[in-house]
């Protein structure tokens, strides 16, 4: 008995079928049964819903020192009214964003970690590698359309 071409590929397809849905059953099932699943699950919600809150400022063009300047300027003083009347999380933004566009992002972070309370530092990291991404994909600062 010799099997056509067609009727072989097509059993090697039914089984490569087979093998990939019982991997992404046995991967499912593992990953349910992870205990920190959930809770990483609720993190990751929370930190897109954060994200997507946030107003997309338009940053300039990096390339034209007299705008950067300007807007690490209203960066720095937005941030320091929005801390003075108690809205943290705006604070932090604007802080982010005028670090983001510093010439010298270092030295202003050490003068940083000195002023600002632990837990407006470390909220102000986190926020420093998202910005950076988004820098660095639209690096003239128009914004993506």
């Amino acid at each position: 008995m010799s099997t056509s071409p067609k009727t072989a590929l097509g059993v090697a397809t039914g089984i490569c079928a087979a093998l990939f849905v019982g991997y992404c059953i046995y991967f499912d099932r593992r990953r349910r049964c992870d205990p920190d699943f959930k809770r990483k699950l609720v993190e990751r919600r929370r930190a897109a819903r954060l994200a997507a809150s946030r107003p997309q400022i338009e940053l300039p063009d990096l390339r034209d020192h007299e705008a950067v300047q300007m807007f690490f300027l209203e960066q720095v003083q937005a941030a320091e009214e929005l801390l003075g009347r108690g809205d943290v999380e705006r604070g932090i933004d604007h802080i982010a964003n005028a670090v983001a566009v510093c010439g010298r992002p270092g030295q202003l972070l050490e003068v940083l970690q000195q002023t600002l309370p632990a837990h407006l530092f470390d909220a102000l990291l986190m926020r420093l590698p998202q910005l950076r991404r988004r820098i660095r994909d639209n690096p003239c600062g128009q914004r993506a359309q």
